[in-house]
Order: C-alpha cells, then structure tokens, then sequence
C-alpha cells in the first residue's frame, strides 16, 4: 500500500475535502499523513490518518481566520485576492517547504495531495522531474484560475465570450489585471526565489499547470468549456461527506418534511463574521412567506448574532442552527441561499437543489457567474442585498421549475462520477 502526504490550508473549506479524501485512502488501507492547522486534529483523526500540525507560527490564529488577517476587511475585492496571495500564501510557503522536505525524508510518499492555495508544496515539483520527487496532486477546490482563450480573466465573474469583440475586450482586460497584481506576483516570484525555485509564470496559471493532475470537484456541465487546459486538469464530480453521527438533529427538524417549501441560508465558514450581509436580509425577506427558513450560519454563535442583528425579533418561520451538515439538510431544501461558496455551491447541486447567490470576495463572483451560465440559479451580483432584491429572487426560483430542471440535469451528471475511485487510480498507478 502507499505512503500518501496530504496537506491543505487551514480553512474548513480547504482541509474538509482533503480529509474526506484521506479518509477514503485509509479504509482503501493505504498510510496518510496529513499536514494542518491544529483546530482540525480532532477531524483528521477521524479520518484515520496520522495528524501533524503546522507550527505555531505559520497556524493563523490557531484556525481564526478572520482574526489572525483583520486587515483584508478594509481592503477592496481586487486587493483583498492579492493579500491573500502574498500573507495567506506567500509568506508561509518557506516554512511549510521546510516541514515537507523534513517530513517526506521521515515518511517517504509517493504522492502528495494538497489544494492549490497550499503554495508550500510546489517547490517540491519543482525541484525535480516526475520519477525523482512524490507525485504532485492539486485538488480544485474553487473554480479553476489558469487562463484559456475561451474564458474571461479570472476574477470578475464575467461570462464566456461570444463574439471577437468580447475575446478583444477580454485580452485587453487581461493586460490591466497583470499589472494590478504585478506586485503580488513578485511578491510570490521574491518568495520562490528564497526557496531555491522558480515561479514558472502568472501565478494563477503556474497553481494549475505545476502539479501533475489538477482535480476539478465539479462536473463538465458547471464549468466553461477550454481548449486550452493544462494536460493534468480533469473533472473528478463532487465529494460526498461522510457521515457526521455527532449531529443530533434538533426539534424543528420535522418541519423540513411539510408542505412548505425549505429555504437554506448560509455565509458559509470563512466570510460569516457579518452576518447581515446576506443572512438577515434573506430572514427579513422571508418573514410573511409561506416557507420554512434555516439559517445555517457556521457559527456556534450564530443564533445569537442573528438575534442580536433582529433585535430579538426572530421571524416565526426561521429556525436558526450554528453547524448543520449540509449532507442531511439539503436533500430537504428547495433553494439555497449562499454567498457562492464553490463548496457549497457544488453540494446543492449534487442535491439537485437550485441556488441564489451572492458574493464579491476570493473566488465567489466566478461561482457566481457559473450559477448564471449554466442557470440553476439567480445571482444577485452583490453580497450585500437588499431584503427585497433576496425575496424576488426566492420567488423566481421556487416558481420558475426550469431552475429545478436545470439542476436535476447536473445532478446527473454528477453521479455519473466516482471522485474517490479516480483519486485512488491515480494514487494507486505504477
């Protein structure tokens, strides 16, 4: 059996696939070690791999995001991606390039698997050709970055061209958005540089075509067909979650089996500090609709926040949770709300379950923009919406059937997919 390194950011949305992944390899009785924040110990575990934590100084605030990086708050969309890229990726890079080196001469594997914002493990395929260093495999866990001549820069949420005049705006567009993220790309190349290695170009493009396979969690039918895509990029479907038998369901569960229609609202796990961005609104929308609200806010004080953004006024059809597994609750929902997490976002659609969306940060207006493109959903263009913008846009789901049609047909697709099969051919090759 193989010896397999997994490594991944310690963001929910990063390291949960990643340890589903682990978990799959494990029971398949291959050895895993995997690389993290020391906030998700406890769920590696779970996964029976063997856990090693990243050192203190490179765990942002012990798993708080949102506190170890205040600053990217004030900081518009465009340059809150290069923060992210230059303090959330960059700078910790020498350090977990370190550690890997340290921990693959202790554990010799053959593969490591990482997700692209994991910038610490390029190096490692960079140092050497395929056949004298591990096999390097990047799983995609937002929508891809790397450019193509069928698609718009990555970034604004802009839509496939149709016409030369679009692919022409689009090139020039390419050209203004390199020199708004010069800086961050040297930042980056400065970084690779210490480590010995060179940054193979734009860096968006180098998170696809460094790794050996890139591992889309989507299917074709929610992506913009390329031409052009790197030899290792594939679609591997979405990965289902386990189990979670920590849940205990709590006593309004049983409404989500009435007539009602079940409305989910979520900011998901990284931008839910505010929760009136996109969770009051939605309440607030819904408030005489004949619909039940669950309001999954991430949070183990969430309810409270939410109370306290309503001034205790609650509205009688909202149930409010903190952690909800979205494997139980969304095959009871009829529309989710969300901020375009691409995790998310994937999960209701294997459901079958139509979107409304509404993000402007990291990769949410691209996922966004696909939930447009493929329509199983409306989007909303902005993550701050007004109640009534919310409500119209609840309404056309639910009363429109093509959003449920259109969500059905990718649904279909999703289950012509085996991800962890595909993950462990790859793992499993000669």
């Amino acid at each position: 059996m193989a010896k397999i390194l997994v490594t991944a950011s310690p963001l929910p949305g990063h390291v949960l696939p990643l340890a589903a992944i682990a978990a799959d390899l494990t029971e398949r009785g291959h050895e895993v070690l995997f690389y993290t924040g020391a906030q998700f110990e406890e769920r590696v575990r779970r996964a029976g791999a063997r856990f090693v934590p990243y050192p203190a100084e490179v765990d942002p605030g012990g798993g708080d995001f949102n506190a170890a990086f205040a600053e990217r708050e004030k900081l518009t969309p465009v340059d809150r991606i290069a923060f992210d890229l230059k303090h959330f990726g960059a700078d910790p890079a020498p350090v977990h390039d370190k550690r890997l080196q340290a921990l693959l001469a202790e554990f010799p594997a053959t593969v490591v698997i990482s997700e692209h914002t994991s910038f610490g493990t390029m190096p490692t395929a960079l140092r050497a050709p395929r056949g004298r260093r591990p096999l390097l495999v990047s799983i995609g866990i937002t929508p891809p970055t790397f450019d193509s001549v069928d698609t718009a820069p990555f970034g604004p949420g802009l839509l496939p061209p149709t016409t030369d005049e679009q692919r022409a705006r689009y090139d020039g567009m390419r050209v203004q958005m390199g020199a708004m993220f010069a800086d961050a790309q040297q930042y980056v190349e400065d970084v690779f540089t210490s480590m010995g290695v060179t940054l193979p170009g734009p860096l968006f493009n180098a998170m696809a075509t460094v790794p050996d396979h890139l591992l889309q969690l989507t299917v074709p039918a929610f992506e913009y067909p390329r031409s052009d895509a790197p030899q290792g990029f594939r679609f591997i479907g979405s990965l289902p979650a386990g189990p979670d038998s920590e849940f205990e369901r709590p006593d309004w569960w049983a409404d989500l089996s009435s007539d009602r229609p079940v409305v989910v609202v979520t900011q998901g796990t990284l931008e839910n500090a505010d929760l009136s961005q996109l969770v009051v609104p939605t309440l607030r929308a819904l408030a005489d609709a004949d619909v039940t609200v669950v309001a999954a806010t991430a949070r183990p004080d969430g309810p409270d926040a939410v109370r306290k953004e309503m001034d205790g006024q609650v509205p009688a059809n909202v149930h409010l949770a903190g952690f909800v597994p979205f494997e139980q609750l969304l095959p009871l929902a009829d529309v989710l709300v969300t901020n375009a997490g691409y995790g998310g976002v994937q999960t209701a659609l294997r459901h079958g379950v139509p979107v409304v969306v509404g993000g402007e940060t990291e990769d949410k207006p691209e996922v966004a923009a696909r939930v447009e493109w493929t329509g199983t959903g409306v989007n909303l263009h902005t993550a701050h919406p007004q109640a009534a913008a919310v409500r119209a846009a609840v309404e056309e789901v639910l009363n429109d059937p093509e959003y449920r049609k259109r969500a059905g047909e990718i649904q279909s697709q999703y289950a012509e997919y085996s991800p962890f099969d595909i993950i462990a051919g790859i793992v499993e090759q000669p």
